[in-house]
């Protein structure tokens, strides 16, 4: 169920709006990975307490590793509830990246421990969810719990593919994370297309039979 309100407040300051309202477990989700052409897309739910505040806190993308990495243990020691989904280069293959972007986060918020009363989803579309919830925007600038499930997500991401790079060195995913830098597109061109990548790509379909 998607609340799409036209209230001021509610589009000012989601998260402070369904506070005041007196709900207090609200969660932000929020995913990492779309735009790669290797790996997988990655969503992180987070519930935070009221009142928390991260200083630094916004869209993990503006954020360096260092940061990000610090945030991401505060938001795992204070956060009422925190869960990860993540879905492969197969399943991203078949179902294309949107929808296996949205899926990723409907199940990040099923896992939660916890039922949020109210799910604040980064971007414009709704979940696949029965839960009350309400798409935001630009959401990991304006909700903390958005940005800190960005925070969560971006973090997990980055050491899966840091991971990857020791099985696949040839590729150097530890420096790019599978985005389509100049470097790794050279590396298709040279070594074809591994297990993880996303076949379907434009950078990688090019190169499928060369491995």
């Amino acid at each position: 169920m998607s609340l799409l309100s036209g209230s001021d407040d509610v589009l000012a300051d989601p998260e402070g709006f369904w506070r005041f309202q007196g709900l207090t477990l609200i969660a932000g989700v929020d995913e990492v990975g779309r735009g790669p052409l290797a790996g997988p897309v990655v969503a992180a739910a987070v519930i935070l307490p009221a009142g928390v505040a991260f200083p630094g806190l916004r869209d993990s993308k503006r954020l360096s590793p260092e940061i990000r990495l610090d945030l991401d243990g505060q938001i795992r020691r204070q956060a009422l509830a925190l869960a990860i989904h993540a879905i492969g280069p197969r399943q991203i293959e078949r179902q294309g990246i949107l929808a296996a972007s949205l899926r990723a986060m409907a199940r990040a918020v099923k896992d939660l421990a916890r039922v949020p009363e109210m799910v604040l989803v980064d971007g414009h579309l709704p979940l696949p969810l029965t839960y009350p919830q309400q798409p935001v925007i630009k959401g990991d600038d304006r909700c903390p719990s958005i940005a800190a499930a960005s925070v969560v997500a971006k973090v997990y991401r980055d050491r899966l593919m840091e991971a990857l790079h020791q099985r696949y060195p040839q590729y150097n995913f530890a420096a790019h994370k599978g985005y389509a830098t100049a470097e790794h597109l050279e590396a298709l061109r040279g070594w074809g297309p591994c297990a993880i990548h996303r076949r379907t790509f434009r950078g990688v379909k090019e190169w499928l039979g060369k491995e």
